[in-house]
Parts: C-alpha cells; sequence; structure tokens
C-alpha cells in the first residue's frame, strides 16, 4: 500500500484506503480446469486463463511486491505510483496510482491479467477493464493466512505454483513461531499511531491490530468497531498506553514520535516505550510483514523488560 513519504500531512485517499483492507473473506480452494487456470479470488470470483498470464498490470504496491514474491516480477509490465519494493519495481511503468488509473496508458500495455485492489482501486475504471474482455483478479488480504492464500493463487496465475506455496508456507510458518514465542507474554497496552493529523489507529480487526495481538500486546482502541478509529488526543492520554508504536511519514522518519514527548504523564513517554517501524514492513499486506511484526514483538518484549527499570 503506498506510505506518505513527504508534504503536507494531509491523509491521501488512497493511502488510507490501504489501512481499510477489510475483514478476510473466505479463502476458496484453488482448482485447475483442463487446460486452464481457475482459481478464486477474495471476491469469491472465479478467475480463469488458458495459460499462465505473460503480461501482469499490478494496481497496488503490495500487489506488485506479492507477484515479485512468486516470481512474476518479470511479467509485470504496468503498475502504479508507490511500487517501491524490490528495487526492480522502481523501473516499472506507472498507469496512474491506486485510486485513479489512467486506462489509456493501462490499455496501452495490453495485459492479460489485471491484479486489482478491491478496496483500494477505482470501481469504474476496473468494471471499464472488464467489459473490454480483461481478465481482474481482486486481491483483498485481511488475516495471515490471506496473505498467503493471494500468494498461492498469484503463483497459479503466473505459473509459479511450487513457488507461490513455498513462500506462502515460509511466511506462514514466520508468523508461527513470532506466536509461540511471544503469544503469552505478559500483555503490553499499545497504541498504534496510523496518522497524525487527525489522529487515527486501527482496531483489533485490521492486520496490524492481529499483529499486535500475535506478538502479546493489547490495542487500547481495538475494542472499537471502526477499522481506523480516529480517537482524540484526550482519549489517548486517558487510555495511558504503555508502548506508543508508529510507522511514521516515511521510510526512515519517526517524527511523529516526538511529539508524544511533551506528554510526561503518559506511561510510554516515562519509560521510552516509543518505537517506530518502517510503514512498508507492517502497513503493506506482503509477506515482509513478518519482518514488520517481528520488529513489533522485539520492541513488546522491550517494553516488558523496561518494567524493571526506574520511570525516566
Amino acid at each position: 500500500m503506498p506510505t506518505p513519504t513527504g508534504g503536507p500531512r494531509r491523509p491521501r485517499r488512497s493511502w488510507l484506503a490501504a489501512l481499510v483492507l477489510g475483514v478476510a473473506l473466505p479463502v476458496a480452494a484453488l482448482s485447475a480446469g483442463a487446460g486452464g487456470i481457475s482459481v478464486s479470488d477474495d471476491r469469491g470470483r472465479t478467475v480463469e486463463l488458458a495459460e499462465p498470464a505473460q503480461r501482469i498490470v499490478s494496481l497496488a504496491p503490495h500487489l506488485t511486491e506479492l507477484l515479485f514474491a512468486v516470481g512474476a516480477g518479470d511479467r509485470i509490465v504496468a503498475t502504479v505510483a508507490h511500487a517501491d519494493h524490490p528495487e526492480a519495481a522502481r523501473s516499472i511503468p506507472r498507469v496512474g496510482t491506486a485510486a485513479q488509473l489512467d486506462l489509456e496508458r493501462l490499455l496501452a500495455a495490453s495485459p492479460d491479467l489485471v491484479i486489482a485492489w478491491g478496496s483500494g482501486s477505482p470501481g469504474t475504471a476496473l468494471e471499464r477493464l472488464e467489459t473490454l474482455g480483461i481478465t481482474v483478479y481482486y486481491s483483498e488480504p485481511g488475516d495471515f493466512e490471506g496473505i498467503a492464500a493471494d500468494l498461492r493463487r498469484l503463483g497459479r496465475l503466473a505459473g509459479q505454483p511450487e513457488r507461490g506455496a513455498r513462500e506462502a508456507r515460509a511466511f506462514l510458518d514466520a508468523i508461527a513461531t513470532l506466536r509461540d514465542g511471544f503469544g503469552d507474554r505478559p500483555e503490553v497496552r499499545v497504541f498504534y499511531q496510523v496518522w497524525d493529523q487527525p489522529l487515527m489507529t486501527v482496531n483489533d480487526g485490521h492486520l496490524i491490530g492481529q499483529a499486535i495481538h500475535l506478538c502479546g500486546g493489547r490495542n487500547v482502541f481495538g475494542h472499537l468497531d471502526t477499522m481506523v478509529p480516529r480517537p482524540g488526543l484526550e482519549t489517548v492520554l486517558a487510555a495511558d498506553p504503555e508502548a506508543i508504536i508508529s510507522g511514521g511519514p516515511g521510510e526512515d522518519r519517526a517524527d511523529w514520535l516526538d511529539a508524544w514527548r511533551d506528554w510526561t504523564q503518559l506511561t510510554a513517554v516515562q519509560r521510552d516505550n516509543l518505537f517506530f517501524i518502517p510503514p512498508s514492513l507492517l502497513q503493506r499486506h506482503t509477506p515482509r510483514l513478518a519482518q514488520g511484526a517481528r520488529l513489533l514483538c522485539d520492541a513488546l518484549e522491550l517494553a516488558r523488560e523496561r518494567r524493571a527499570e526506574p520511570h525516566r
């Protein structure tokens, strides 16, 4: 999902939508028809190809990353802004942003498969593509298994079923290792900051909320119904989190954490439990989320260790 890298701190529609990828839909079984490929996407639609896709257009940064993970990076003929991982993705031609597409340029790429982001890609444009006979696969991973399922399905569609299955297993094994190591550790009350103006966080239904639980944390706003709540400053102060985690406005900018240091009554500030995790590791639904979750688990473990230290 695209991540802000500077400029005014105004949430972009495409970036904020990335934080509302939704609750996971049932993962349908993969199947292969005679002489072709058939999978079910995250909308429960059957997607069929006569042969593995050779020219793929990816409509979100995390989808581009998933395709590279299954060995299909060389088949991506176009993608969107902010698709920056791995390095090879940076040279792929752009057809707009995740939220606004240049259909003329997209069609000029002559794709035989478009990988769309269910809650982020523009619906009208995708409907237009389908009326033109272009095959569209909708991705909407809402939990760890959902990411693994997309890896398996995209591997099949790109003619890399073994690679897709292998990457899916490796990802789920990494998540299982974290769960075994941290899931039963003493609880740490966590506030995860998605945005600063206005303050935004996630609930337990969001994948970031699930990662907090995986690490033995308790999301102080996890109980709220809204997937991306907007608690006011006073509400955060009243919740008094033991740890504050932020992705900041960019991959190497922890600016938002500095502002919390003025609120010395917060337990997180007193114990210096203000932790930065690069947003692409925790806010993109890709295999690298296992790396982000590991950093999150390590941060919460440090918060536990600091309970025995004098307040600063």
